[in-house]
C-alpha cells in the first residue's frame, strides 16, 4: 500500500481556514505528500496514530508557509496517523 492522506474535517478560525485529516503507510512507506486542500498552509501538526510505535518523530519537510496541496512530511515505516493544516 502506498501513502495516502484523506481530508476528515474542514472549517474556519478567525481569518483562516482549518483542515484536518489521516495519513497511512503501507510496508517500506516513509512518508509522502499530504494535500491539505488549501492554496497556501501557513501552519501544519502531525499526530501519530495507529498501531504501529513510532520511534522517531513524524516531521514535515517543508519551509511554511507552502503550496496546500503538496505538504510532505517525513514518518517511520508503516506509521500511520492524523494531520491538521491552517492557511488560505
Amino acid at each position: 500500500m502506498a501513502f495516502a492522506s484523506a481530508i476528515t474535517y474542514y472549517g474556519v478560525r478567525g481569518n483562516k481556514k482549518f483542515r484536518t485529516g489521516t495519513y497511512t503507510n503501507g510496508t517500506g512507506e516513509t512518508g509522502g505528500d499530504v494535500d491539505t486542500g488549501l492554496t497556501v498552509c501557513t501552519d501544519f501538526v502531525i499526530i501519530p496514530g495507529g498501531g504501529t510505535v513510532n520511534t522517531n518523530a513524524p516531521t514535515v519537510n517543508e519551509t511554511l508557509p507552502v503550496a496546500g496541496n503538496a505538504v510532505t512530511i517525513v514518518t517511520d515505516d508503516n506509521a500511520d496517523g492524523f494531520w491538521e493544516a491552517q492557511g488560505y
